[in-house]
């Protein structure tokens, strides 16, 4: 079975601050069981943007056959569909970590949230194991974190013909907030 990668690339904020504390939420299915979702904050620790970088972080260096911000990698699902979603967020504390956060996001959940395993979609991050059902309780739960929200950005794919013979695709959206732009790539290996 052939394996599908997100990568995040570049991020660019279109506000005046030119000071940022940034991370990101990613919502994603889980690879074996179809109830179920898993849950992360990346990177660890957060980017921390500073007046130079003009409010953009090019996650992909320069030179040839590089790779951007790995998200995850996993095999393709068998309807060639993969629901991703991602959340942006500027942290107003400057001591917050992934272990902490999937902590607080699990107790939250109560019997929705399970356990907390890494390794699951090839990245070395913690992933936070939940219930679908409890997808629409995640912006609840993130409204009571006193951090600033730049909104969500689904980079749910469906693997079609547009990628036979392509190394990989990239995408770009805007967050729903406005205030950001996501540009990331799937690819299929």
């Amino acid at each position: 079975m052939p394996q599908v990668r997100l990568e995040f690339e570049e991020l660019t904020i279109h506000r005046p601050k030119k000071r940022w504390n940034m991370y990101f939420i990613i919502v994603a299915q889980h690879p074996e069981d179809d109830d179920k979702m898993i849950l992360t904050t990346t990177p660890d620790p957060y980017m921390r943007l500073k007046p130079r970088m003009k409010n953009t972080v090019d996650f992909e260096p320069e030179g040839e056959g590089v790779d951007g911000l790995l998200v995850l990698k996993r095999e393709m699902p068998t309807d060639r569909k993969l629901n991703v979603r991602v959340y942006l967020r500027h942290s107003r504390k400057n001591t917050r970590n992934i272990a902490n956060f999937l902590k607080d996001m699990k107790g939250e959940l109560v019997s929705d949230g399970f356990d907390i395993v890494s390794d699951i979609v090839g990245t070395t991050n913690p992933w936070l194991i939940i219930a679908k059902k409890a997808v629409p309780f995640i912006g609840e739960i993130l409204a009571k974190i006193p951090d600033r929200d730049f909104g969500m950005v689904s980079v749910y794919e469906e693997f079609g013909p547009e990628f036979e013979g392509q190394i990989e695709l990239d995408r770009s959206n805007k967050f729903t907030s406005g205030d950001a732009t996501l540009v990331w790539s799937w690819s299929i290996d």
